[in-house]
């Protein structure tokens, strides 16, 4: 069985595949570095990895089906000078082309579809109850050039009898002197009648980028791996995405207040669901 194994994380703009994307430009359609849900020829959906500029008004499917996004320019690995100059912004509330039926806290706000608010670039996001004085940390534009220097690497080892897991994190090309947290992703969250909100790893769940942009993170959570076909199987962690905070801001036992692009913006990820080598047991 395996006992560790490291992971490298793979950068990403994306959480769900909707909304397509949890960063948009000046323009309101969505960044995309991640699955791309294309028409396949003689009808039907392909995702593949990729990056795309996508149109906010592309045809939204029920969840847990995809249809292909209105792909108004591909972006290609090699970025451009103007792709790298881009401005990054926060997605508009409600969430344009969102059909996860999740509230992410709700106990701190229980109807978010009820919040309307603009997209904001991430350096001129209301915090709330911030002075000038204060000394906000993110006064700068952040561009797309800044965001795709992300990496990371993840190492994964059973603690406690196989009772538990050990999760540290290793990040560079952070956004210099930010607030990020780590998320888990469950079976669960995958399921279109799932109940329960998305998850921390870990609470507190918090880590701060240095001014060279690295930042590491450990968290031990009990039984994350229960086996398939167990009473606890939906509980299993399938992914681990690190989130960018563009309130700059901490939710205790949620990763959010609005979710997938309003506040939390994912940065790096599995680029597909895995963990499958991990057992563990209460």
């Amino acid at each position: 069985m395996t006992r560790s194994r490291t992971y490298e994380l793979s950068m990403t703009t994306q959480g769900p595949l909707y909304p397509p994307s949890e960063v948009m430009n000046a323009d309101g359609h969505f960044v995309v570095i991640g699955g791309i849900n294309r028409a396949r020829p003689g009808g039907g959906v392909v995702t593949e990895w990729g990056g795309a500029i996508v149109a906010p008004d592309s045809e939204l499917p029920p969840f847990g089906q995809n249809a292909p996004y209105r792909i108004v320019r591909e972006l290609p690995a090699d970025l451009s000078d103007a792709d790298r100059a881009m401005v990054l912004h926060t997605l508009p509330l409600p969430l344009p082309c969102n059909n996860y039926p999740m509230v992410f806290a709700p106990e701190q706000l229980p109807e978010p579809l009820s919040v309307v608010r603009p997209s904001y670039p991430f350096h001129q996001v209301p915090i709330p109850d911030l002075q000038p004085e204060d000394g906000p940390k993110v006064l700068e534009p952040i561009t797309l050039g800044q965001w795709v220097k992300a990496a990371g690497v993840l190492t994964i080892s059973l603690v406690e009898g196989d009772t538990a897991a050990d999760f540290h994190g290793e990040f560079t090309g952070l956004i210099p002197n930010t607030l990020y947290t780590v998320m888990a992703i469950r079976a669960r969250d995958m399921r279109p009648d799932g109940r329960a909100h998305p998850s921390p790893l870990g609470v507190p769940n918090v880590l701060m980028a240095d001014q060279k942009g690295e930042a590491s993170y450990h968290a031990r959570l009990p039984n994350p791996f229960p086996a398939p076909g167990t009473a606890q199987a939906q509980n299993r962690i399938v992914n681990v995405v690190l989130l960018w905070m563009s309130y700059q801001q901490n939710y205790g036992g949620a990763i959010g207040r609005f979710g997938l692009g309003g506040d939390v913006h994912a940065q790096l990820k599995l680029a597909r669901p895995g963990f499958a080598e991990f057992t563990t047991h209460a």
